[in-house]
């Protein structure tokens, strides 16, 4: 068997620490709903409703999901004005979900829905505001990448950073559904 065959068949390494880092984040929400479901017994739990702006939030990252893989399609295709303009496309999506699930825990509050009221809304706080935590991470990376591809040095065409950044993105879009679900499912 020839040295490149054994090379090829390795895993990037920066894929490899994302793939950790995912098994990670995994484990942290797996016993952040664990803890839910088992709190969910206690005598002062109270169910709410979702906010319908998290349901506009779900529509907004699931396209912000197939801009990024279109912007990923043009960078391999060597596209780089529509490898730019997907990809601001994705940052401005992701900040619309960002800014609508804000809006969607304003309303709460302002319905007196906080995370002092009952464990339930604290749940819902802690589980939701982490995810966005993860999801600012994702936009920071794709600011960087946008800001790469505005330089006019930009020579190199190594699409790992990209995939790497796109695996997280569409992870994060993925693990907001299964919050939404869960949330919807055992409340």
């Amino acid at each position: 068997m020839s040295v490149a065959l054994v090379q090829k068949n390795k895993i990037h390494p920066h894929k490899f620490a994302l793939w950790v880092a995912i098994g990670s984040i995994l484990m942290m929400f797996a016993g952040l709903t664990s803890a839910y479901v088992v709190k969910r017994s206690q005598a002062n739990w109270t169910t709410f409703e979702i906010p319908v702006l998290f349901w506009y939030s779900t529509a907004v990252i699931l396209l912000s999901s197939v801009t990024l893989y279109l912007a990923t399609k043009a960078f391999k295709e060597r596209r780089s004005g529509k490898y730019r303009l997907y990809l601001a496309t994705s940052i401005l999506l992701g900040v619309l979900f960002v800014v609508l699930q804000v809006l969607g825990f304003r309303n709460l509050w302002l319905q007196g829905l906080n995370l002092t009221v009952t464990v339930a809304y604290s749940f819902l706080y802690v589980i939701v505001g982490l995810h966005a935590l993860h999801v600012i991470g994702g936009l920071v990376a794709m600011v960087v990448m946008y800001i790469k591809a505005l330089s006019s040095k930009m020579k190199m065409y190594s699409p790992v950073p990209l995939e790497v950044m796109g695996t997280y993105w569409h992870f994060v879009d993925l693990l907001w559904v299964y919050l939404l679900l869960f949330l919807l499912m055992i409340r």
